[in-house]
């Protein structure tokens, strides 16, 4: 009591203790962050070449390219696609404004014209395109103030249109930069003389190889210090992003034998009656189970994680765990429980029947409007529809032949041929069409709904019938139980707290867990090999407060935890020794080879060389510079660039190659035969250049623009 009379005393004092500490968390924050207390780049996705792309637009346009993408993509997928294409944007609207490239009103109407030709929203009566249907178009969606209106198969609102115009532009833009670009890089007929001699010149030689092989690499001692020299000699090859190297172990939440032995057994208690007190009628009721019921439909659906499935099955569509079994099931028979991938199953043979491996059948086609594959002519209702093809039928059954009435149906391509479809069991038809075709008889004529329309279907012939079932199939899927779950939970949790006084690996081997290591990871990468999207596991690598040897818990994909460790972390800039070693090791010891085979030959001919280090003098005919090969010896084009600056008879010094030390002697120089007129090949080497310069220039503009990437402070 006397400490909390102390305490009561002095309570002003201590709420203005509390709130200093407060205060300074709240700065110490800020500071950590400058960003947000004295603006920058906090609102900024990032900046290219002094523009600003914009969170707030920026997100708006991940989100409708994430809606493109479809529902497999991720954020971080469709994230990425937007910043190239606004990174591409800003590039490029810098070239376009210091060469004064525009696009002005009449061009831009013409833009629109050859985009939108085709749209019969932008069409008069003639079908031509009309100015003014766009112009109307553009003011509705403006009055619309956000909502969408259809177009063509999709739906626009006012700022993707506007967007949409922007693109044309954009597009329009770029083709006369590019054509500006290729008209420049066209090929002289210098160069294509030069081009027809590298072509067409070859030479006739002699050499000898001393491969790096011939020396064991355990003769070459390569230090540190050498690594790190070649390294710095050539940065542009080992030049890397900042990387993360990690290790994980797993602990999933998968079911145990118990869990599975409770899965079964609760299939095998649905398959008996079972008797039960009915409150509401104070009556002991008895239910029907598996084995009995009449119900079966209701039943399955009740009681099984997967819905019943109304149709027959050939042999080749059953389970192949069970497929023998079930198939040769007499009709009321039951088979299982068995396992068939993530559940366990009973299923119990309902029907049988005859079905044809395949038919023929004609149809008239009335598709409605929104259905499938339906064009913007169609206006029809699905009750419209559906009301036409009843009295097409009605005609049919009254007398008239189907085939004076195929005028009738929208299938153009099975009107070329009466109407008529040929198919097997197997193929890709609409559910409810292939349905009819098989489980009727030859001559049967109806109505049947698709999401293409209403199709009128009679059935001309049905080919080699054979046993189908029909199979009411109880299944459970294989999850683990509540106790499982929290074991892995306590798992994962002491795995933790032993990795406090103990190191990771020693940890992981005394749970007997595999460790995962993953190497390489780049600051806005996403997928982690084992883990699937774990952008989380990435963020926390890279922060500033995570170093190596720190440790984590996450969640992952299919339930359970990852403990992840970072191994290395690797700043931007040049690769250490020991990450280059595994690259460089070979190279620098062919080096130090080198300089060994050279010191040790004695002669100036190949013949002499060759006698020298107990090789065969070897021979290459018609080498060019075009392909500069050595037949035996594989590309080398040093040695058959100094060859080509030899005479004939004379003899190279060595010669340090891909694969070994060369001497080649030139015992034939054969010139290329001189043309009338290099036109044609100037014009091929043009071509060329035109198609790779689009790619080459954009990269170039890329690599030599400012760009400030603030992407990791968002995603």
């Amino acid at each position: 009591m006397a400490v909390l009379n102390k305490i009561r005393q002095r309570s002003l004092f201590l709420i203005l203790i509390i709130a200093l500490a407060l205060f300074s968390f709240v700065l110490t924050d800020l500071f950590k962050n400058s960003d947000a207390l004295f603006g920058g780049s906090q609102d900024v996705v990032a900046t290219v070449n002094g523009e600003n792309i914009n969170r707030e637009s920026f997100m708006n346009r991940v989100e409708q390219m994430q809606s493109q993408l479809g529902p497999n993509s991720t954020s971080t997928q469709a994230m990425n696609r937007v910043y190239d294409q606004e990174v591409r944007r800003a590039i490029m609207k810098s070239q376009f404004e210091n060469l004064g490239i525009t696009v002005e009103g009449d061009q831009m109407k013409d833009l629109l014209k050859q985009t939108f030709s085709s749209y019969t929203e932008f069409q008069n009566e003639a079908g031509v395109f009309d100015e003014n249907k766009l112009s109307e178009f553009v003011n509705n969606l403006k009055a619309l103030k956000g909502q969408p209106s259809p177009l063509g198969t999709f739906q626009i609102n006012y700022d993707q249109w506007l967007t949409t115009e922007s693109n044309i532009a954009i597009g329009a833009q770029e083709r006369t930069y590019y054509n500006m670009i290729k008209a420049g890089v066209n090929a002289t007929l210098g160069e294509a003389e030069v081009e027809h001699n590298l072509e067409n010149a070859t030479r006739d030689l002699s050499f000898v190889q001393i491969p790096f092989t011939s020396i064991a690499d355990s003769l070459v001692e390569v230090s540190k210090e050498d690594i790190r020299k070649y390294v710095s000699a050539h940065k542009d090859k080992y030049e890397v992003d900042a990387m993360r190297d990690i290790s994980f172990v797993e602990f999933k939440e998968v079911a145990s034998a118990a869990d599975e032995d409770n899965i079964k057994a609760e299939l095998v208690k649905l398959l008996d009656d079972k008797v039960e007190f009915n409150a509401a009628t104070k009556n002991t009721d008895t239910i029907a189970g598996f084995r009995t019921t009449s119900t079966i439909e209701s039943f399955v659906n009740s009681n099984s994680d997967v819905a019943y499935n109304d149709t027959f099955l050939r042999k080749a569509e059953l389970p192949k765990v069970a497929a023998d079994t079930i198939y040769n099931t007499p009709v009321g028979g039951i088979y299982g429980p068995y396992k068939d991938g993530e559940f366990y199953k009973l299923s119990r043979v309902v029907a049988e029947t005859q079905l044809p491996d395949s038919v023929k059948v004609r149809h008239i086609l009335i598709p409605f409007a929104g259905g499938q594959r339906a064009d913007a002519s169609v206006t029809k209702t699905p009750e419209e529809a559906k009301k036409t093809a009843d009295s097409i039928l009605a005609k049919i059954k009254s007398g008239t032949k189907f085939m004076d009435l195929l005028d009738l149906s929208s299938d153009k391509v099975s009107n070329e041929k009466d109407g008529e479809i040929e198919f097997a069991y197997n193929a890709g038809m609409a559910p409810e069409f292939k349905a009819f075709s098989f489980e009727n008889a030859v001559g049967d004529v109806e109505v049947v709904g698709t999401s293409f329309g209403y199709h009128i279907i009679e059935i001309l012939s049905q080919k080699n019938k054979s046993r189908a079932i029909k199979v009411a199939t109880l299944a459970r899927e294989i999850e683990p139980s509540e106790e499982t779950i929290d074991a892995t939970y306590t798992n994962a949790s002491k795995f933790e707290l032993a990795l406090q006084n103990k190191d990771f690996q020693e940890v992981a081997k005394e749970f007997t867990l595999d460790i995962k290591p993953v190497n390489g990871i780049k600051l806005l990468d996403e997928n982690i090999p084992g883990l699937g999207s774990q952008r989380p596991i990435v963020r926390w690598a890279f922060e500033d407060d995570t170093k190596v040897g720190d440790y984590k818990r996450f969640s992952i994909p299919g339930g359970g935890y990852a403990v992840v460790q970072v191994v290395k972390a690797t700043k931007k800039g040049l690769m250490d020794p020991e990450s280059a070693s595994a690259t460089v090791l070979t190279e620098i010891r062919n080096e130090k080879k080198a300089a060994m085979i050279i010191e040790k030959i004695t002669g100036t001919t190949v013949s002499e060389v060759a006698k020298n280090q107990s090789k065969a003098t070897q021979k290459a005919s018609a080498v060019n510079m075009k392909n500069p090969t050595l037949t035996g010896a594989g590309s080398e084009p040093k040695v058959v660039g100094t060859a080509f600056g030899l005479q004939q008879g004379e003899t190279s010094k060595p010669i340090i190659g891909n694969k070994g030390v060369y001497l080649v002697e030139v015992t034939k120089v054969n010139e290329a035969t001189a043309l009338d007129n290099y036109q044609a090949i100037a014009n091929r080497l043009s071509t060329t250049r035109s198609t790779a310069a689009q790619n080459k220039v954009y990269e170039a503009l890329k690599e030599t623009a400012d760009i400030e990437d603030n992407r990791k402070t968002f995603f």
